[in-house]
């Protein structure tokens, strides 16, 4: 059966036509499923991006739009058109891949010309075509050079010129940036976006890396044990999580457990195991009626002071370890319920707090997640919601 997938995107922005659908699709490996009732629309023009875990499903999902593995159940529809029967070499689609799968014997131009010489085009358009694809992506002086010769962004340069060469409606990218070191990735992050507003054309990435999609995508489809658990944009992603998975993977986050005990139309009271009382706004899908809820709060969203402030959470705790990144300061706090939060605050060049000194943590109503709890949860999220670590 296919599945409810919570989407916080606006209606305004998923208006246009529909370059990829899954309809009810499940794939399974020796009974094992891979792929449980995906339903999904990827509408023309967008980046895309499917995020998750190792073995969640992303890639399998990719496979699937890309004709490399075929669904047990279900329809996969690119353009309107069912592509059940239609193998990958004829589907309006090219795959880059993490691992670039160049041909070590061809020059840079003949690995772009190789998927149009195999559709036989005249040689003159091939020419052509080469051409504006490594003008595309900057690597005209490079063309006549072999593949050992090149760095790993000029490597991944050509993989995206001979999958655009043959001018595909949709482009599908297998974790591309995964083998480029930090520094390389953030300038391909930014090559991969300028091509994509330059081409128009539809982008599909799987990712497991949370920053790339958060600062690439239109939208983003976050898997979770072969399941979407949530579909919407970067800030609603971020900011708007809906299920404690979502909340615990995209980025870093303190999560607590509890269960409500009261409230009003917009504030919310959680009661945590060890009886630290949180109140947080209440979401509109949320019932008041008492149950296990989770409560998310993001660590650049609490504060910290030696003094006692007034807030609307507000507890008392000690530095339990500081860490200095450079642009912020990463810190942990232990309240004295027993709770761990996790403390992200901005270098503005403050003297760094003494392990043990004795601080106030407190955040808003509103700067806080309310999610209900899943029936079961991953070990390390059991582990922080109950507040026994918090500390990434």
């Amino acid at each position: 059966m296919a599945q409810t997938v919570y989407s916080t995107t606006p209606a305004t922005a998923t208006e246009g036509a529909v370059d990829v659908e899954l309809r009810g699709v499940i794939k399974r490996f020796d009974d094992e499923p891979a792929v449980q009732g995906l339903d999904l629309r990827i509408y023309q023009g967008e980046f895309f991006s499917i995020l998750g875990p190792s073995g969640c499903g992303k890639t399998t999902t990719l496979r699937l739009i890309a004709g490399f593995e075929t669904p047990t159940e279900g329809l996969v529809m690119i353009q309107g058109v069912d592509m059940g029967r239609i193998p990958a070499h004829r589907r309006p689609v090219n795959t880059v891949f993490q691992s670039y799968a160049l041909f070590d014997h061809m020059t840079v131009r003949d690995n772009i010309a190789f998927g149009l010489k195999i559709k036989r085009l005249p040689s003159s358009q091939v020419r052509e075509r080469v051409l504006d694809a490594l003008r595309l992506v900057r690597m005209e002086s490079l063309a006549d050079r072999m593949p050992n010769q090149l760095s790993g962004g000029q490597k991944q340069r050509v993989a995206l010129a001979r999958a655009l060469v043959n001018r595909p409606a949709v482009m599908l990218l297998d974790e591309p940036l995964g083998a480029l070191d930090l520094k390389l990735r953030k300038q391909m992050q930014v090559e991969l976006s300028t091509l994509h507003r330059q081409l128009g054309i539809t982008f599909i990435m799987v990712t497991h890396d949370q920053e790339e999609a958060l600062s690439l995508s239109d939208r983003i489809a976050v898997m979770n044990a072969g399941r979407i658990d949530q579909i919407g944009t970067p800030s609603d992603i971020y900011d708007r999580p809906t299920t404690p998975f979502v909340a615990d993977f995209i980025g870093d986050t303190n999560l607590l457990k509890g269960h409500l005990a009261g409230g009003d139309s917009t504030v919310m009271r959680v009661i945590t195991p060890s009886g630290l009382k949180v109140l947080v706004q209440r979401p509109p899908e949320i019932s008041p009626e008492p149950h296990p809820v989770v409560v998310s709060v993001r660590p650049e969203k609490i504060r910290l002071s030696a003094d006692f402030p007034t807030a609307d959470n507000c507890y008392h705790g000690q530095i339990s370890h500081v860490m200095y990144l450079g642009t912020h300061v990463h810190c942990g706090v232990r309240l004295s319920s027993g709770e761990t939060l996790t403390v992200l605050l901005a270098n503005r060049g403050q003297t760094l707090p003494d392990l043990d000194t004795p601080i106030y943590a407190y955040w808003a109503a509103e700067d806080a997640r309310l999610l209900s709890a899943e029936s079961t949860l991953p070990d390390v999220l059991e582990d922080r919601a109950s507040g026994s670590s918090l500390d990434r």
